[in-house]
């Protein structure tokens, strides 16, 4: 009986989910293109490790992958070998990753333990330390990972939130670059 309540209860909440985010087929694959919206600035980063501070007006007639993820999170650790081969096979092709990492936890506001995490985990492409939320909030973000494109006339294409979808991800990659 406590097993269909729960059942009951998770249910009730994935549709409430849904209700909230248009498009949204579940936290593991939710994705909802969001068409023609300015993608929000990096402003408010606490500190940048592996570049300067970027901005999107910098960034404009590049591709942008911009990942919201934190150091203890497990699904963005699962997640973080795609974003790295990402990275490496089209960062000569004019696609930038961005990580933003924004802390779930107390302890993740740590900037020493963050860069030895970036360190320790191998990741060469930018990251911003996210500690008062702020870019978080600007992207309207409510999930660890996610993933937003951000096309050359800087408009947020596309987002994926959890793990999967690496194929999907890539492919419209690919297509943003013209190499579809």
């Amino acid at each position: 009986m406590k097993i269909l309540r729960l059942v009951a209860a998770v249910a009730a909440f994935s549709a409430a989910l849904v209700a909230a985010w248009p498009g949204v087929s579940g936290i593991a694959s939710a994705q909802t293109p969001a068409t023609n919206v300015s993608a929000p600035d990096f402003d408010g980063g606490t500190r940048w490790f592996n570049s300067a501070p970027l901005t999107m007006s910098s960034l404009r007639g590049k591709v942008v992958l911009v990942e919201f993820w934190t150091r203890e999170c497990v699904n963005c650790v699962h997640v973080l070998p795609h974003t790295k081969a990402l990275y490496d096979r089209y960062a000569a092709d004019g696609l930038v990753v961005v990580g933003v990492h924004t802390p779930e936890y107390d302890e993740e506001r740590d900037l020493g333990a963050l860069k030895d995490a970036i360190g320790a985990l191998d990741i060469k492409y930018p990251v911003v330390a996210d500690n008062d939320n702020r870019i978080w909030n600007a992207y309207n973000n409510r999930f660890w990972p996610a993933i937003y494109l951000i096309d050359r006339d800087g408009h947020v294409v596309y987002r994926h939130v959890g793990e999967g979808d690496y194929d999907r991800t890539e492919e419209r990659i690919r297509q943003l670059l013209g190499k579809a």
